[in-house]
């Protein structure tokens, strides 16, 4: 074998060992709230730093009908900061849903850091609109010279919820769907929610061929303890994936879920050893707060 085939051989076998390398798919909880504040573009920014495939993200509504990037339809108490520099409590939280996005953007959500994760850095921050999240996102992606990157889009609803803190799931799922497929092709998008009424709007819309196909992936409650029979009889359809807390899988129920072909992603996995545990089961994937401890996976 001459040296121009040695070289080629050995291009090819580098080749396959990065794509073997990938197929363990790691999404970036809210971006990286281990090492940003949450849901916030300098998040999302650190995860692509820190390699991750997938971005995974929680939108709501805001009175005026835009969507924006947030965990919940509140300030979080713990980590706000309300528009003249005063933290927030429980009573001052605000819903998201009663304020216009211009209002929104007053509130900071990182100079207080998070006191459950120490190593978040504080940093003035504002909770931004899916829209911009998703620009900045491409065009750092694309500076970078990084494949194309993969969202993870979490509707964050509950029934007791509906015209309270979020709209009905017709209009919550059309003003997400309206703002995603502007800017980025279904392929590369995954749809979750808890509501299994989300779930189902979504694919009776797909099956109507009024929305594009993105993967549907049903987040299962805590509670539950996974019962897979139990919650694909509630969800109705079978779902894209299957993601659970991950300390409710074990090797049995994610060989019976691969050969539903549904993939497995549980959350929110953030020590080293149980990321190992759970590629070991055979998962195809973890969502984690800290990306930077995922990337020798």
């Amino acid at each position: 074998m001459n040296t121009s085939s040695k070289l080629f051989f050995l291009v090819l076998f580098a080749l396959q060992s990065m794509a073997q390398s990938t197929d363990f798919e790691i999404q970036g909880h809210r971006g990286s709230r281990g090492l940003m504040p949450e849901n916030t573009i300098p998040a999302f920014i650190r995860a692509i730093d820190e390699g991750v495939q997938t971005l995974e993200l929680d939108v709501v509504i805001s009175k005026d009908k835009k969507v924006v990037v947030s965990h919940d339809p509140f300030f979080n108490p713990e980590i706000s900061t309300g528009p003249d520099g005063t933290p927030l409590t429980e009573e001052t939280q605000n819903n998201l849903y009663q304020l216009t996005y211009k209002e929104i953007k007053k509130f900071d959500v990182g100079l207080r850091g998070n006191p459950n994760f120490p190593e978040q850095q504080k940093m003035e921050v504002y909770k931004p609109l899916l829209k911009k999240m998703i620009k900045k996102a491409e065009k750092y992606a694309k500076k970078k010279c990084v494949a194309p990157l993969n969202y993870n889009i979490e509707l964050k609803s509950l029934p007791e919820e509906y015209n309270k803190s979020q709209p009905e799931v017709d209009e919550f799922s059309d003003l997400v769907h309206d703002v995603i497929f502007q800017l980025i092709p279904a392929e590369r998008v995954t749809i979750q929610s808890f509501d299994f009424n989300v779930l189902r709007y979504w694919f009776s819309r797909i099956q109507a061929g009024e929305y594009e196909k993105p993967s549907l992936s049903a987040l299962i409650e805590p509670y539950d303890d996974n019962d897979i029979d139990l919650n694909l009889n509630k969800l109705g359809f079978k779902p894209d994936v299957w993601s659970p807390y991950f300390l409710h899988l074990n090797e049995e129920k994610v060989e019976k879920l691969h050969q539903l072909g549904i993939k497995v992603i549980p959350w929110t996995v953030n020590k080293i050893e149980d990321m190992k545990n759970v590629k070991a089961i055979g998962c195809d994937g973890l969502i984690t707060d800290y990306p930077d401890r995922a990337r020798n996976l």
